[in-house]
């Protein structure tokens, strides 16, 4: 199985914790030039030294705020205009929880903007030398919610919805080209938005913190929480010529909570 990513480029947004940083560590693990991108310069210093250089990779950063569409797109075209993007992983933190029925219309725009927009400004910087060199490998980390609506994430399961059905699209358009594009969905996995979620929530039921990660640990038919790197070794092998047939999935990585086939 061919999994080696030498002489490939990624850019990773969302990069400097969590998920986003753990699916850098394993793409530079398997040989790829990482670029780092998110808003905290200091993070992303940090971040990338994390990274593997055994095999002389060369890695580097952006420093871009996804909350500003214009931001992302003039810091990722005066990037493309001298680097190559082969491998594009869009991760981007999720908004705020609440009911569907109380949410602001600026909290859907902001987040459409966020995740969508954002994520459509880079695949379009991207695609020009995925084409060139003809290899190509978009990966959308989005949510399990685009199978089944999750309770009290109106906003997320909405633009997470409108996320994979552009991602789709999207497949169907540039298959032809070698460029793949999948989502990977991740389940209850420890990051510290999960850390936020559980606090908040026993907060709410005036509960500790330990009942609640039990209660949603009993969801699980593993009987507990991924962890970063779970979710990390499924998006790099669909960056890796390994997975050049998987192109238009949604792939939940969720120790089986997610209740569809």
């Amino acid at each position: 199985m061919n999994l080696s990513l030498k002489g490939k480029y990624a850019l990773v947004c969302g990069s400097t914790q969590g998920i986003g940083l753990a699916i850098a560590e394993e793409l530079s693990l398997l040989g790829a030039h990482c670029t780092l991108m998110a808003r905290n310069e200091t993070a992303l210093k940090t971040a990338v030294q994390k990274l593997d250089t055994s095999a002389k990779q060369q890695h580097s950063f952006l420093v871009a705020d996804f909350s500003k569409p214009e931001n992302v797109k003039a810091v990722i075209e005066a990037y493309t205009t001298r680097n190559p993007v082969h491998i594009l992983v869009n991760n981007t933190g999720g908004p705020a929880g609440g009911p569907i029925t109380q949410a602001t219309e600026e909290a859907f725009l902001n987040t459409f903007n966020q995740h969508l927009i954002c994520n459509h400004i880079l695949v379009k910087a991207s695609i020009p030398a995925m084409k060139k060199d003809k290899y190509g490998r978009i990966i959308n980390i989005i949510s399990t919610s685009v199978k089944i609506p999750l309770r009290n994430l109106g906003v997320s399961n909405t633009i997470r919805g409108a996320v994979a059905s552009w991602a789709k699209t999207m497949a169907n358009e540039l298959g032809e080209y070698n460029i793949t594009v999948n989502n990977v969905l991740p389940g209850f996995t420890r990051t510290q938005r999960l850390d936020a979620i559980v606090a908040n929530i026993a907060a709410a039921k005036n509960i500790t913190t330990e009942d609640v990660e039990e209660e949603m640990q009993m969801e699980v038919p593993m009987k507990r929480f991924g962890d970063a790197h779970e979710i990390a070794a499924v998006a790099a092998f669909l960056a890796s010529p390994a997975a050049s047939y998987v192109n238009g999935t949604s792939i939940p990585v969720d120790g089986g909570r997610t209740g569809s086939i």
